[in-house]
């Protein structure tokens, strides 16, 4: 059975992508900071005949990172499908002159840093399947800077070029990497069906091979 690890599983998005993944007959491994909140996501992934588990970690915590990454795969099977999305911490989004190295440096880790150590867990068996793939989850700072969201502004568009390195790297292997850059809350963004359509957009992304960068709406109708 076929797995994806939701690396910053929330209620909100995280949980449509793991209906919408659940549907195609995936095994679903949450992974955000705190074990009760997932325990009660999967709880009701379960209830609604998916397969799911809850598997603590904090972003910020590299061992912890690989170690929820390998206890998924050792009790799931190998991971297909990584999406990496967890939500900046407010205090990245302060204004650019009350930026400091170490809030710069936290969020790099946060963003970039932290993608990289969860490809370096999965890309083996990826690599050794011929086929899988890692989706980035991001706002419009990956693309546009705001002076006001300093953090997000230096660290996402890191993480955006490893993204892309990797997606020109693999692409001939069979193992797709792409980014959905959402601008704005999602809320706020009038889909038809809310963060439903942002899940089914992102199984598109994971079942056809594309260009790396999507937008989910065009940059200048969003507001981040």
């Amino acid at each position: 059975m076929p797995v994806i690890a939701i690396i910053g599983a929330g209620p909100g998005l995280g949980a449509a992508v793991a209906r919408r993944f659940g549907r195609e007959g995936f095994s679903i491994a949450l992974i955000s900071r705190n074990q009760s909140k997932l325990d009660a996501m999967a709880a009701e992934l379960t209830a609604g005949g998916l397969t799911a588990r809850g598997y603590a970690a904090d972003v910020l915590a590299p061992a912890e990172l690989e170690d929820a990454l390998t206890r998924a795969a050792a009790e799931l099977g190998p991971i297909t499908a990584v999406q990496y999305s967890p939500l900046p911490s407010r205090e990245y989004l302060k204004p650019v002159l009350d930026l400091t190295p170490e809030l710069a440096q936290e969020a790099l880790q946060f963003s970039a840093l932290g993608l990289i150590r969860a490809v370096r867990a999965v890309l083996p068996s990826m690599r050794q399947a011929g086929s899988g793939s890692v989706i980035l989850v991001n706002g419009g700072t990956s693309v546009k800077a705001r002076d006001d969201f300093a953090g997000t502004s230096v660290a996402f568009p890191a993480e955006s070029a490893y993204g892309e390195m990797l997606h020109d790297a693999l692409e001939g292997e069979g193992i797709r990497v792409a980014q959905l850059v959402i601008p704005g809350g999602i809320p706020r963004l009038q889909l038809a069906n809310g963060i439903d359509d942002v899940a089914d957009r992102i199984w598109d992304l994971h079942a056809v091979a594309g260009p790396f960068r999507t937008m989910l709406i065009p940059l200048e109708d969003g507001r981040e």
